[in-house]
């Protein structure tokens, strides 16, 4: 490699297809395994592994051969191997949920073994160009060899930066996650024509040529699937079941985060609590604000049977609001739409609501800074006079430590927490003042919409105290991933005996 300039950027674009990967790996896997700290910890140990292994590789065969044809040709190897990768893993990851599907550690198990066959070994590859190149360029004199490698590290991580922020913002959402793995085999094969010559043409050609291929069907189920793509969050799909109704499942599908039933503003599921427990407020509330709106289900049923209630509607994802609108019916001339992050949307609100809904816990997995006494304690304030929070908890059948727990933390900002144990999965927790009760929603069932008395008349015969118990969680510690990791497990364990 001739010029100067040329193993700088072999370096900078091999550090950003190797963090760009590990992204795009993750997002491989979501519709598996799901987006949960596991899948994460797996994709990056992995990765962290592939490129110790890398370095130390490229450091050996760099002593004995600095041949940059060679260190080319390596580079053109990982670019096919990483072109492949979306290609290979439907059929194997399908395959991995299956094979670890019995296993307690399923998740855990499942995508390690999915990280590691797929891209382990070209970000391995990837690894060894940074000691190879620092060998090219410190040549036989020694003189200046820190200057010389702390350059190329240098440009390396600056490429890492680079990878990682195209990756996450650009072309995962602009591209999907096949074309993204292929993008960055197409600028390894591209910067490999500078260590091997026009003989690496031919490679970068046919890589070019597979961005033209369309992206297959993610995921295979017996449902109509009316809706599958990818926002800069995660997955998306929306399926027609055979009843006629539809749902919208993110990532591995296993909670289904918004329902459409034809010709009801109901679903026979915990939806319709969100709908008539506010009546514990007001049996007309006011103003309302919807913490993890999805595909709007609730927000739809508010605009049907309460349509001089103001909605504000919040949903980090914004691409599912304009799904629900598409396929799930979603229509509410009173509702505004705010795409962040519910907590902070929460403290920079001016409050004043009758109730807000809390549906954001993206399962199996939670945030924990919505589990806390501080983020209760700021729902608390947003309240108008009388009102309520409201949080659906879902949870394995027959299991209740979170609920338990939310319940105490609740508990700690508010003089009353009651429970409704809606379904068998999910129950919805209920938070205000000394005076909600049963008594009160069955009191003013009969005011409700006539499509919703009997739902709030079931509710009020459902409700009860909170689960006694349970530790607080605050912002300084919540560990609420150790938490729905042991109750999924336990569920497991009960599952297999």
């Amino acid at each position: 490699m001739k010029r100067p300039w040329a193993l700088g950027a072999l370096v900078f674009v091999v550090g950003g297809a190797s963090l760009g990967v590990e992204i795009a790996a993750a997002r491989l896997l979501a519709p598996y395994f799901g987006a949960s700290t596991i899948v994460w910890a797996n994709t990056i140990g992995i990765v962290l592994v592939a490129l110790s292994a890398g370095y130390w590789f490229g450091g050996r065969v760099a002593d004995r051969n600095p041949d940059p044809a060679r260190l080319g040709a390596l580079v053109l190897l990982a670019a096919a191997l990483i072109a492949v990768v979306p290609f290979a893993a439907r059929p194997f990851l399908g395959f991995s949920v299956e094979a670890f599907e019995g296993l307690s550690l399923a998740t855990f198990a499942g995508s390690l073994f999915g990280v590691l066959i797929l891209v382990a070994v070209p970000v391995a590859l990837l690894g060894a160009v940074a000691p190879w190149a620092a060998r090219l360029a410190v040549g036989d004199d020694a003189s200046g060899a820190g200057e010389a490698v702390g350059r190329l590290y240098a440009i390396s991580t600056a490429g890492s930066l680079v990878g990682t922020m195209t990756s996450a913002l650009v072309a995962i959402p602009l591209l999907g996650t096949q074309r993204t793995f292929i993008a960055f085999a197409l600028a390894l094969g591209l910067v490999a024509v500078l260590a091997v010559g026009r003989r690496a043409l031919p490679v970068a050609a046919a890589l070019a040529l597979a961005l033209a291929i369309p992206p297959g069907s993610i995921k295979e189920g017996d449902d109509r699937v009316l809706y599958e793509g990818e926002t800069v969050q995660q997955y998306v799909r929306i399926v027609e079941r055979d009843d006629g109704s539809r749902v919208m499942e993110l990532n591995e599908g296993q909670a289904v985060h918004s329902l459409w039933r034809p010709g009801s503003y109901l679903t026979g599921d915990y939806w319709d609590g969100m709908v008539v427990l506010p009546a514990l407020a007001s049996p007309d509330p006011r103003r309302i604000a919807i913490l993890g709106n999805a595909g709007g289900t609730v927000a739809r049923a508010f605009g049907h049977y309460f349509p001089r209630t103001a909605v504000d509607a919040v949903e980090i994802d914004g691409e599912l609001t304009s799904l629900g609108r598409e396929y799930l019916g979603l229509r509410n001339p009173r509702m505004e739409v705010f795409a962040a992050d519910a907590r902070p949307w929460l403290e920079a609100s001016e409050g004043g609501y009758d109730a807000i809904l809390v549906d954001a816990y993206r399962q199996p997995y939670i945030p924990f800074y919505l589990t806390t006494a501080e983020f209760f304690a700021l729902a608390a304030e947003r309240l108008a006079p009388g009102g309520v929070v409201i949080v659906n908890v879902g949870h394995p059948e027959g299991s209740d430590a979170l609920e338990q727990v939310l319940g105490a933390t609740m508990a700690s900002a508010f003089p009353r927490v009651l429970r409704d144990p809606i379904a068998d999965v999910n129950t919805l927790l209920v938070g205000g003042d000394a005076g909600i009760s049963a008594e009160r929603l069955e009191a003013v069932a009969p005011a409700l919409p006539r499509d919703l008395r009997r739902p709030a008349l079931e509710a009020s015969a459902r409700l009860g105290p909170r689960i006694p118990g349970g530790e607080v969680y605050t912002d300084d510690r919540a560990p609420v991933e150790w938490l729905v990791d042991d109750s999924l497990l336990e569920y497991a364990g009960a599952a297999g005996d």
